[in-house]
């Protein structure tokens, strides 16, 4: 899919603010897990924006394509870009982590619209997927699943289990993207457990998968719209991302998984921000 550069600036913009809203949420609770959920975000973005079949006004309505974030710990990112597109109300942002809010550390079905289930159990978002995927099968209904897994939550046994049923049940309306920022809470992927190549193995379990990099939106959209990459298997989608992305001071920085940044930080990080978002809104309304 071929993007103009307003598309682009677009989705960037939404993106942009999306990043804001997170750190709204930061300031309310003083802490968070943003490097993965800035890792993710442009994905989130896009998903929503362009390519997720979904309502906010009837975020139930049966044939709504369905997305999990199987990584629940960056639900930071989910909740900004749900608040983005009109799910809830930007004043709830406030409330992240408080007793009672709907918008807890990880994604809660029964708190907040738009979230499909409850995950941050690592490695069993996949596997919800796959049976939400093989559930429109049975009921002959045409909508698509995806979801967006950490790269450290792959030694999770579930996971292979879910790709390895996927494949066998031919779930070619189920996409695994596979946010690989090559880092997890304590270290690299590769130094805590190396799973490379994580390409081939997804292939050898008889998935199509496609490489891109997790924040260029035209990369994104063409391979988001291009699922099945082949009729009859499940898509995977393998995105290169930077942890943190947004925010220079931590961004490709293990201090980035749970920031507990000191005031004048996030006030630099809010400023940067900000200043992102001017100069999109000046490109996209030039």
């Amino acid at each position: 899919m071929t993007l103009t550069s307003i598309d682009t600036a677009t989705l960037a913009l939404s993106a942009a603010r999306a990043r804001r809203h997170v750190l709204r949420m930061f300031a309310a609770a003083g802490s968070g897990h943003l490097g993965g959920a800035f890792s993710c975000l442009d994905m989130v973005t896009a998903l929503y924006s362009r390519v997720l079949k979904i309502d906010p006004a009837d975020p139930e309505s049966p044939d709504r394509d369905r997305f999990l974030l199987s990584a629940g710990h960056k639900a930071l990112a989910q909740y900004a870009v749900l608040a983005e597109h009109g799910f809830f109300d930007l004043d709830e942002l406030d409330t992240y982590g408080d007793r009672g809010s709907h918008l807890p550390g990880h994604p809660d079905m029964h708190k907040l619209a738009g979230v499909e289930g409850n995950t941050g159990a690592l490695g069993h978002g996949t596997a919800i997927a796959a049976g939400m995927a093989l559930g429109a099968k049975i009921d002959g209904r045409d909508y698509r699943v995806f979801t967006i897994l950490g790269d450290g939550e792959l030694p999770e046994g579930s996971n292979w289990e879910a790709f390895a049923a996927a494949a066998h049940h031919g779930l070619d309306n189920l996409v695994a993207v596979i946010d690989h920022n090559d880092f997890q809470i304590s270290g690299s992927v590769g130094e805590i457990m190396n799973m490379h190549s994580i390409a081939d193995k997804m292939r050898a379990f008889g998935w199509a998968v496609r490489e891109i990099d997790g924040h260029n939106f035209e990369q994104m959209m063409d391979a988001f719209t291009s699922t099945p990459f082949e009729p009859g298997k499940p898509s995977a989608i393998l995105a290169h991302t930077v942890k943190g992305q947004g925010i220079s001071a931590i961004a490709g920085r293990i201090e980035s998984h749970y920031w507990s940044p000191s005031d004048a930080e996030l006030a630099a990080a809010v400023a940067e921000t900000d200043t992102l978002i001017e100069q999109l809104a000046r490109e996209v309304t030039r």
